[in-house]
């Protein structure tokens, strides 16, 4: 058995009534997150705007980079700290953040609906809840989108403040009794443990950052260590294994080179028994207008098994 490969298949965050990419040009994008209007870099964006200037100057913030990674927000004096969006019957909290997103990636929701269709046709062939984990899971979203299509959830960050967003998150939505395990962690040695522990999951989401640090000082580095946490993915999965979802957002990073790299790692868990079909693209947002132009914003690549 082999797996199958799908390449180039773009995924968009349509379906949202709280959030759309108005316009963009001369590397900025203009965005509405509920009922205010913001601009970001974005040096994708290599054509001009096509909405009047007057509406850009509306907006309630704007990202001023100093750099590919540094910046701050100038915004709105009687702009509120945090607002309530919804999707997909989820409220979560959207606030502009250091890092110049706004609490959540609207661009990651294709993979939200997938997720549940892959959850719902679990629970149908094994009449029982899939258990997944969710690895740099950051405010939520993911995670109770989810647990709310019957999933059991395991819900790891290395950020305490973005567990406690997430908790807010749970409490928005109404699912403070949903099966959601919480945990602040390193999310590589949270992995390797869970590997010695014998623990397994059905499903593993993954969203790691280009750089990052753990509670304890612990270092993230996407490119050496990638490859070291999705061997321990592949090892943490159960005898009813469901998916594997890798969203990526460094830049020098090629959709070819994440699909190889989980591929690997499934060969090298299962040998040449693995089969299912792993499908990469770019995850993007785009114009909500008939001549709207495209943007990406992540690559990803994401493995679904073939069920015994």
């Amino acid at each position: 058995m082999k797996i199958a490969f799908e390449l180039g298949q773009n995924l968009f965050a349509d379906g949202w009534t709280d959030y759309e990419l108005l316009d963009s040009g001369n590397g900025q994008k203009l965005e509405r997150f509920g009922p205010y209007l913001f601009i970001r870099p974005e040096p994708q964006a290599l054509w001009a705007p096509q909405l009047d200037e007057a509406v850009w100057q509306s907006a309630s913030g704007r990202f001023a980079a100093s750099d590919e990674e540094r910046g701050k927000w100038e915004l709105d004096r009687n702009l509120l700290e945090t607002w309530v969006l919804e999707f997909d019957g989820l409220k979560f909290e959207s606030m502009p953040t250091p890092f110049r997103h706004l609490g959540f990636f609207p661009e990651q929701s294709p993979h939200w609906r997938w997720t549940e269709t892959q959850i719902k046709r679990f629970i149908e062939r094994y009449k029982k809840p899939p258990r997944l984990l969710n690895l740099f899971a950051y405010s939520g979203v993911a995670s109770l989108h989810a647990a709310q299509a019957g999933a059991e959830v395991t819900h790891l960050d290395a950020s305490k403040k973005a567990v406690a967003q997430a908790f807010r998150n749970r409490e928005l939505s109404g699912l403070s009794d949903a099966p959601i395990r919480f945990i602040t962690d390193d999310a590589l040695r949270f992995a390797e443990r869970e590997v010695r522990r014998n623990r397994q999951y059905d499903g593993i989401l993954l969203d790691p950052p280009k750089y990052g640090r753990g509670p304890k000082g612990e270092v993230w580095q996407l490119n050496e260590n990638l490859p070291e946490l999705l061997s321990c993915c592949t090892r943490l999965l159960s005898d009813t294994p469901l998916f594997i979802v890798a969203t990526i957002y460094a830049i020098r990073t090629s959709t070819l080179a994440v699909q190889s790299a989980l591929s690997d790692a499934l060969y090298h868990r299962f040998g040449s028994t693995v089969g299912g079909m792993i499908a990469s693209g770019e995850l993007g947002i785009r114009e909500d207008r008939p001549e709207g132009r495209a943007i990406g914003q992540a690559l990803y690549a994401r493995w679904q098994a073939d069920f015994k």
